[in-house]
């Protein structure tokens, strides 16, 4: 049966892999919704390439040239971020991949979950913000949240079929960019030295989250709300090959990893076609261009993010949303030149110490603690680059 798509965020990272696992299954998947933030001129070769029903250009600016540049075409064609979530909802999708980046993703996760769709999830925010509101949303409407980011993935893959309560969920940890660096050199590091990673080829913002270790932080939280698990059963652990996705522990002292090459495709097309698997023929793991596999304690001095993204877990309520926000403005911030990289977990720690804490929120209390934390980030910018 032919499974009909939204993919939102198509012309980001994990939005152009996901159109590639399309194109190696045209016989079981349809393009019906495309969404872009800003990058029009991408999402029209998109429409017309899947024969797309319809778009939807988040940055309004770009509406005239999008109709412009697909007014040949039948596709139809909305802007506004209000619009990404409305269409999401709609009645001829089955599956909504949201692939977008940051706390633009709730919203559009809470329509797909309200409308009944098949979720698979990249846009971590989703539950990193709003996990406490998402979660029971979802079990209340029976709607399956299949993970894309390749360590819940892992974890998924590992828990399948076991019966048995687990003793902890064990993430792995690539270090990102500055691995190997000393950290008296941190002050120091540039723009293009952060989005150099290692392993993994992603988008700007998740390059920098991974060179904080404020990715992995959030992925802690996601872990805990996907799986259940409290905080004290979810561990770290730098594992620079990126070979070893994640790890289950179990009670019995066994533990389960999934492995394979640092390349997202496996992950979406698990997301996509799960219970079954994609058969991908130029996919073959060699261990013997993998000789060795090394694991390490993460450095917490290093990388403080990873323990305030535990903490803001403990907290509960808004704390997670305040840290994302002033997280999202302080990496603009750096990616623009604006502050130094140091100054990133210096204005997520401002914005935690100085935000409105609500307990219990909704989604109204969700926006209002995301606005506080975008204000009180901003303002500890300009300060800090005044002097």
């Amino acid at each position: 049966m032919i499974q009909r798509l939204a993919i939102l965020g198509s012309t980001g990272s994990i939005g152009e892999q996901t159109l590639d696992i399309v194109r190696e299954n045209p016989d079981r998947f349809e393009v019906r919704l495309l969404t872009a933030h800003r990058n029009w001129e991408r999402l029209a070769r998109q429409a017309r390439e899947f024969d797309a029903a319809t778009v939807v250009i988040a940055d309004k600016q770009y509406y005239a040239p999008l109709c412009e540049a697909l007014a040949d075409t039948d596709t139809k064609i909305f802007a506004g971020e209000e619009s990404v979530a409305q269409a999401a909802a709609g009645r001829d999708i089955d599956v909504v991949v949201n692939a977008l980046v940051g706390y633009a993703g709730l919203a559009p996760t809470v329509a797909a979950i309200e409308a009944g769709k098949k979720l698979a999830l990249a846009n971590k925010e989703s539950l990193v913000v709003g996990g406490a509101y998402v979660m029971p949303l979802a079990l209340e409407r029976r709607v399956p949240i299949v993970p894309i980011d390749s360590e819940h993935s892992a974890i998924f893959q590992c828990l399948i079929g076991e019966q048995s309560p687990l003793r902890r969920l064990i993430i792995t940890c690539s270090g990102g960019a500055f691995r190997d660096l000393p950290a008296e050199k941190l002050s120091e590091v540039t723009v293009e030295q952060a989005l150099h990673h290692p392993q993994w080829h992603m988008g700007a913002k998740i390059t920098i989250d991974s060179s904080t270790l404020v990715n992995k932080g959030f992925e802690v939280i996601e872990a805990h709300w996907l799986f259940g698990t409290p905080a004290e059963r979810i561990s770290v652990i730098m594992h620079p090959q990126s070979i070893v996705h994640s790890m289950v522990e179990f009670e019995d002292g066994a533990i389960k990893a999934q492995l394979g090459t640092p390349d997202m495709r496996m992950p979406i097309s698990f997301a996509l076609m799960y219970p079954r698997r994609a058969h991908r023929p130029t996919e073959r793991f060699s261990f013997a261009e993998h000789p060795q596999l090394t694991f390490a304690e993460v450095d917490r001095a290093k990388y403080p993010a990873l323990d305030i993204a535990y903490d803001c877990l403990r907290r509960g309520g808004t704390a997670a949303c305040t840290m994302n926000g002033a997280n999202e403005v302080a990496v603009a911030a750096f990616l623009g030149g604006r502050c130094a990289w140091l100054d990133i977990v210096r204005t997520i720690r401002h914005a935690l110490e100085k935000a409105t804490f609500v307990a219990r929120p909704s989604l109204d209390d969700y926006a209002e603690a995301d606005a506080e934390a975008r204000r009180l980030a901003a303002e500890f910018l300009k300060c800090q680059s005044a002097f």
